[in-house]
């Protein structure tokens, strides 16, 4: 069982993190006093494998003294579980800009005092919680999307496989509201006024025969794979999966014929590409 302890500075970004962890399947707690850690530890263990990844966000809140982290982590060693500590931090001024933002008080300010002295407070006690840490990640002005791919790259190295959604749609029935992108191949000649192929589908070979033997259509497939090899890379930085839409007027010709045909490109790139038929399957 694996343990990710989401620790540092006030304002460095850990809510962040953990939702970042979330993410890429962890069941997160905030804010767990180390006291219980070991108690927690045996819960989650007696539940056989539903909590096998856990990350646990603690700070000055949850930590009272490193003596008592130290048995929490023994514990959780003579458990055999495997323990890494992420480490957030930020500057001084970056940490005063965010706690001016959110007016929120600071965990070790003292009333009347600067937030400046109890941040240099903080720095000071996590010191050692801080040497002991297996990754380090700076946050200053780091948009959330750059905090996921540093996350990724600390606690996950060898990343899942960004997922691609091709779904097939009709705008009659409207625009499919989890598509990210849409593509509308309509300015396809349309199968459904042949009479031998009205009653098949895009999964159909007469169908797609008929959709491509047009060299618009091949060369509209060419032009949206290029696109896409453009752009997936771009969005792997911080999401796991995008769903690109292709609609037609019915959903049950054109926009099927093309996502297959697409779909086999993105695979030929060796993306992992999920296929669906909203109006086939509805």
């Amino acid at each position: 069982m694996e343990f990710l302890i989401i620790t540092g500075l006030s304002g460095a970004g850990k809510t962040r993190a953990a939702d970042v962890c979330e993410d890429l399947g962890y069941y997160c707690v905030d804010n767990l006093p180390a006291a219980l850690l070991g108690r927690f530890a045996a819960l989650c263990l007696a539940t056989h494998g539903r909590y096998e990844r856990v990350a646990l966000v603690m700070d000055v809140r949850s930590v009272t003294s490193f003596e008592e982290l130290d048995a929490a982590l023994a514990e959780l060693a003579a458990l055999d579980c495997q323990v890494r500590i992420l480490y957030l931090e930020a500057d001084v001024s970056t940490l005063l800009r965010r706690y001016k933002e959110s007016r929120r008080p600071h965990p070790m300010g003292r009333r009347g005092e600067p937030i400046r002295k109890a941040i240099e407070r903080e720095t000071e006690f996590l010191a050692p919680l801080r040497d002991r840490a297996d990754f380090i990640i700076q946050t200053d002005s780091a948009p959330l999307n750059q905090l996921r791919a540093k996350i990724c790259a600390c606690i996950q190295p060898e990343k899942e496989g960004f997922a691609v959604n091709i779904l097939s749609f009709g705008y009659r029935k409207g625009l499919p509201p989890e598509a990210d992108l849409v593509f509308d191949v309509r300015c396809l000649p349309n199968p459904f006024y042949e009479p031998d192929l009205q009653e098949l589908t895009g999964l159909d070979a007469p169908v797609a025969d008929y959709v491509f033997r047009n060299g618009n259509a091949q060369a509209l497939l060419a032009r949206l794979t290029e696109l896409l090899a453009f752009s997936l890379p771009l969005y792997e930085s911080d999401r796991q999966e995008l769903t690109v839409a292709v609609g037609c007027t019915g959903g049950r010709h054109r926009s099927v014929a093309m996502a297959q045909a697409l779909a086999q490109a993105l695979e030929e790139r060796r993306y992992a590409v999920n296929v669906s038929h909203r109006e086939l399957e509805g």
